[in-house]
């Protein structure tokens, strides 16, 4: 994916914004929309999206939407941590290269001790399983 270019408003996180695609939601304000990877890393792997901005990578999003999805990530950390027993958390968030969606987004993958993580790109996840994960981790950032 080129790092220069002109926003896509047909991709799919935008059409999740705008409700034209479904997604499993955990947090959503009105900038920010945290919901499950339908390619989860781990168990309860999500995405942190701005619901505001049109950057598709690091290099063009105001710092202000970049805090805001910091700060959205870092809850879901701690709903990982609190919610499913996670040791930790890694934040993965990619530009150009390895970037599948060009809408900036980080992913926030929970981590379990002694496992590491393998970044399985094609591997869809159960979705009753992902439903199950995303009630905890709501009931989590209570």
């Amino acid at each position: 994916m080129s790092l220069h270019g002109t926003y896509d408003s047909d991709n799919i996180f935008a059409k999740i914004i705008r409700g034209d695609m479904p997604a499993v939601k955990v947090f959503e304000d009105d900038q920010v929309l945290a919901f499950m990877d339908v390619f989860p890393q781990s168990r309860g792997h999500m995405l942190v999206i701005s619901k505001t901005s049109k950057a598709r990578n690091l290099l063009e999003i105001a710092p202000a939407d970049l805090a805001r999805m910091l700060a959205v990530a870092a809850r879901i950390g701690q709903a990982q941590i609190d919610g499913l027993g996670a040791g930790g958390f890694t934040i993965v968030q990619n530009n150009g290269v390895g970037q599948s969606v060009p809408h900036l987004h980080i992913h926030v993958i929970p981590r379990v001790a002694g496992k590491p993580l393998d970044f399985n790109e094609n591997k869809i996840g159960d979705p009753a399983d992902i439903e199950a994960v995303a009630v905890k981790l709501r009931a989590a950032l209570k």
